[in-house]
């Protein structure tokens, strides 16, 4: 097991009616910025739950982020934030939201000219401004870690940021907001929970016995309450458990000791920032691909992945492992999620070397557990993936 450093700051406030709870969480005389996405939290109930529970602060809103958190909107509300000398954020909505906050409370502090450096720097955030969160959408775990992603449509990028500084101080999750979540997000919601645990897991053995058993556990809760919670949104049980996995799969807990991969998310944004192809939909079409290009680095993981997930017992290692990616892909394909970028895209025919480009340019060299993907790679791994 690798060397590391564990602490999670934020608290959580889980289960039914939580929402109520806000007003204990924020400190009393706080001015409220609540941010909120398209307006959906005002037709399912959420949006009445906040106001009433914020009864007694004074509370500005700030609608419209966008599904890919946008940086222009963003800076609007950084406006709002300064003129309005706002003291708290609260960000009611999913992974989006959540992400546009976390970069607000870099942006609200940062002393620079340009916002945007403190993704294109890659600049960690120490010390945040305080905000709190309620998800209403279970995915991406933004609402227990602190990294955030961000899209700039004018230059068509999609860039990550982080740091100590951009935790939540607490998150409600509440998991009736499920019954009102539209099929294709709920979707998307397993879709990605499964790929951050993978690329936690499909790595190469460290001896990690514990991470591996709970990465594992994830895997085998989502692909058991996933199918439930398309079915039947209205199941509280199913619901709770698919909520909690989602959380589970990003609080940073199963990354300890264990090498992590992350390029299937680095290639993925791109897909995202060119084509407005949901995010998790992105991770679905990269992640098989690359496992089967980087098939012998990772064959002895992805066997295990067969045998404990998937319950496959005979064959080599290689045939184990090459029928955990199918298994894998069959999983999406029933869950109604598509896998080729020609699925969702009639002009792809030059994305992997347009995105082959964009990573020397950036000198995106290295990426993966061993750090041997190289820009070449991407091309082939892109190219496979139409």
């Amino acid at each position: 097991m690798l060397n590391f450093e564990f602490k999670n700051p934020t608290k959580i406030l889980f289960g039914k009616g939580q929402i109520s709870n806000l007003a204990n969480e924020i400190p009393e005389g706080s001015k409220v910025l609540m941010l909120y996405g398209g307006g959906s939290i005002k037709q399912n109930g959420i949006y009445d739950q906040v106001t009433a529970a914020l009864k007694g602060y004074e509370v500005v809103e700030f609608g419209g982020i966008p599904a890919n958190p946008e940086y222009e909107i963003l800076l609007k509300a950084l406006e709002v934030i300064k003129a309005q000398k706002i003291d708290f954020m609260l960000a009611v909505g999913g992974g989006s939201v959540i992400d546009g906050t976390k970069f607000l409370a870099a942006a609200a502090l940062y002393e620079g000219n340009e916002p945007w450096d403190i993704l294109a720097m890659r600049i960690r955030t120490e010390k945040g401004f305080p905000f709190g969160t309620v998800l209403t959408l279970p995915a991406t775990g933004s609402e227990m870690n602190s990294g955030s992603v961000i899209t700039r449509d004018a230059t068509k990028e999609k860039l990550s940021m982080g740091g100590p500084g951009l935790f939540p101080r607490f998150s409600v999750l509440d998991p009736e907001v499920i019954r009102s979540i539209p099929a294709r997000q709920l979707q998307n919601g397993v879709v990605d929970a499964f790929n951050h645990v993978l690329e936690q897991y499909i790595t190469y053995p460290a001896g990690a016995i514990l991470q591996d058993r709970m990465a594992e556990s994830i895997l085998q809760t989502l692909i058991e309450v996933g199918p439930k919670v398309m079915k039947n949104p209205n199941d509280y049980e199913a619901a709770s458990n698919f909520m909690w996995a989602c959380t589970m799969a990003l609080n940073g807990l199963i990354q300890k000791g264990v090498p992590t991969d992350w390029s299937v998310h680095a290639i993925g944004h791109e897909l995202t920032a060119l084509y407005g192809i949901d995010h998790a939909r992105t991770l679905a079409i990269i992640g098989p691909n690359l496992y089967k290009y980087k098939f012998e680095n990772k064959k002895e993981k992805l066997a295990q992945f067969g045998e404990r997930v998937w319950g496959i017992q005979e064959g080599s290692i290689e045939e184990k492992a090459s029928l955990a990616i199918e298994k894998t892909l069959v999983f999406y394909h029933d869950l109604g999620v598509q896998t080729k970028l020609s699925d969702y895209t009639s002009e792809y025919q030059d994305t992997a070397q347009f995105i082959e480009n964009r990573f020397k340019e950036r000198n995106w060299v290295g990426l993966g557990e061993r750090q041997d993907i190289q820009p070449g790679d991407v091309f082939k791994i892109v190219e496979m993936s139409y």
